[in-house]
């Protein structure tokens, strides 16, 4: 699948075109519209089901290093609840120059500062998911291509590998996309 097709069916998705329409306003560093919006839709829409179906929230993220206190995150995080409202779904908004503060409280396990979003975005348990487009040019990024992501190859990363985590969020997309191939390596 080439960018422009997965960015072409990515925006079939309404919630996806207005955050990307409004989101620049904010002038957020090193911004992203990334994870299950994006390639949830594009698995939606290959299965027959409307862009938006069970898509649980969506998620946006910056880099800021220039205050990493949770007060700063928050307010950043209640001007994009404000502007989005109208939405109707859950915007989450992290500045990834934070997660390891908190990350090891929340999932266990210890979590590296991050230098930026797109290596944040490189991290997610599994490669066919690891997609974020750039809110300030449009641009699409999947640092591990896009083949896997129209075959539907769920297999562990092993930049962040974790197989537990991994079985769990591969069986639950499963669930929802029975069409999914899990690697047979990681179910061996």
């Amino acid at each position: 699948m080439s960018p422009q097709k997965f960015l072409d069916l990515a925006l079939q998705n309404p919630v996806n075109r207005a955050l990307l329409d409004r989101l620049p306003a904010f002038g957020l560093p090193e911004c992203y519209l990334t994870a299950g919006c994006l390639f949830q839709t594009v698995w939606n829409l290959k299965s027959g089901r409307e862009a938006q179906w069970g898509i649980n929230d969506y998620d946006v993220f910056y880099y800021d290093e220039a205050d990493l206190s949770y007060e700063a995150e928050d307010e950043v995080i209640r001007l994009i609840d404000a502007a989005t409202a109208d939405l109707g779904v859950t915007v989450e908004v992290r500045n990834q120059a934070r997660v390891h503060l908190w990350y090891a409280d929340r999932f266990g396990g210890e979590y590296p500062p991050l230098g930026s979003s797109r290596e944040a975005i490189e991290r997610y348990l599994i490669p066919c998911t690891c997609i974020g487009i750039d809110v300030a040019t449009g641009e699409l990024f999947a640092p591990y291509g896009l083949e896997e992501t129209a075959r539907g190859l769920l297999r562990p990363n092993p930049v962040n590998y974790k197989p537990v985590l991994f079985a769990k969020k591969a069986q639950s997309y499963r669930e929802r996309w029975d069409w999914l191939e899990i690697d047979p390596v990681c179910n061996a």
